[in-house]
């Protein structure tokens, strides 16, 4: 099942797989240049009351995104492919 980070349990673990379409490029780009590109695992570590800002862990270190640059990132849960093959 394919969600937003803001969707995430913290401590849940996901993989990135894309990026909402009507978001801003300049932020696609930061967000990019920050290491968040399709295919990483990125780990829930924390989240504000409001969910502004969210803390993560991404290739091995702790990030720290707003609400907006996070919206932008779709991504699916690690547990949720071992349920689609059966494992």
């Amino acid at each position: 099942m394919i969600k937003k980070i803001k969707d995430m349990q913290i401590g849940e673990s996901a993989e990135i797989v894309k990026y909402e379409s009507h978001g801003d490029k300049m932020y696609r780009s930061k967000i990019l240049s920050m290491g968040l590109t399709k295919g990483a695992d990125i780990k829930l570590l924390k989240k504000a009351p409001y969910g502004d800002p969210v803390g993560i862990e991404v290739r091995g270190f702790n990030l720290t995104l707003r609400k907006n640059e996070a919206d932008m990132i779709l991504v699916k849960g690690v547990t949720d492919e071992k349920d689609s093959s059966g494992r």
